[in-house]
């Protein structure tokens, strides 16, 4: 079998995570950078003027125009943290560099954190990971699947109507060949109907966007959008990818299920499925340039608004 040039690529190995990021420092320089790229900003009225002094541990950026005061990761997704910021970055590089996916536990044991603090940090940056992947269009010619997470619980419904089952919609971007994958969006919905798919297609497909699907009903709704419409021979098993037009958005889904469902046993699907099915569309779409994946992360935490643990644990799936 011939090696998998993007599987067998360097990445940022742990002793040079350690010389970039293993200080306070160095990470604070390092988010500085990712949250002003072009130097100080003022949140409140965008001016580039600004002084700075301590308070306590702190440094506070006071404005001149306008006078609003800030901290570096003020009304960022680090606002309020009490953790080191060598423990974020560490965790960033954990979640990134694991060629499979890392679980809650796991990461409490290699940051020495108890698990509630280790699922707050894991949780805050798949919300990065969400919200980074959240406006995300699929263009050209398009794979599309209907899966769910989860199976059956004893006593409970069979089949698709299992309490304790997912929806999920995963589609593939690949080349006019339908040989090499691109992109992926993999996203919750409330379940495949009419509703669900055209508010889906809207924001998931672009105008020039042909897609390729099984022969679910809910998937005409991709012509009535305007798009162009294959319907392929729907098989089962290992020949499920082999058909052109399939191929790519079967390996990926059973990717998915199978990191999933090895690395974390059980997930609370109707809570957070969103945030992990997110997790793996992120590594995924980046895995060209798997040395960027902690600086890219780091940048777009900056990016996000506070998410408070109230908030991260009445996490809503669907798309509003």
């Amino acid at each position: 079998m011939s090696m998998n040039l993007i599987q067998f690529q360097p990445g940022l190995s742990m002793p040079e995570f350690l010389r970039q990021y293993g200080r306070e420092s160095q990470c604070r320089r390092a988010l500085y950078r990712a949250r002003w790229p072009k130097g100080f900003r003022c949140p409140a009225c965008g001016d580039r003027r600004r002084s700075s002094f301590r308070r306590g541990a702190q440094t506070i950026y006071q404005c001149r125009a306008c006078q609003h005061q800030t901290t570096l990761i003020a009304g960022t997704l680090l606002q309020d943290t009490k953790l080191p910021l060598t423990t974020w970055f560490l965790a960033i590089h954990l979640l990134t560099s694991t060629k499979t996916n890392m679980a809650a536990l796991e990461l409490k044991r290699h940051l020495g954190l108890c698990y509630r603090s280790a699922w707050r940090l894991k949780h805050k940056i798949m919300q990065a990971m969400a919200e980074r992947e959240e406006p995300r269009k699929l263009k050209g010619f398009v794979q599309i699947d209907d899966a769910y997470l989860g199976g059956e619980r004893n006593g409970g419904k069979p089949g698709r109507g299992s309490e304790n089952k997912q929806a999920f919609l995963i589609a593939v971007e690949t080349d006019a060949d339908l040989d090499h994958p691109a992109c992926a969006v993999i996203e919750p919905v409330r379940t495949f109907d009419n509703a669900a798919l055209t508010d889906w297609v809207e924001r998931r497909l672009a105008p020039d966007a042909e897609a390729f699907t099984d022969g679910l009903g809910c998937f005409r709704r991709i012509v009535d959008a305007g798009h162009a419409h294959t319907v392929l021979e729907s098989r089962g098993g290992r020949a499920a990818t082999e058909i052109p037009g399939a191929r790519w958005v079967n390996v990926v889904l059973a990717n998915v299920k199978r990191a999933i469902g090895g690395v974390y046993h059980a997930i609370r699907q109707a809570k957070y499925a969103r945030r992990y099915l997110a997790e793996a569309a992120y590594r995924f779409n980046r895995r060209f340039r798997l040395r960027e994946l902690a600086p890219r992360l780091a940048h777009a935490i900056m990016a996000c608004k506070p998410c408070p643990e109230p908030h991260l644990r009445l996490a809503c799936n669907f798309h509003h």
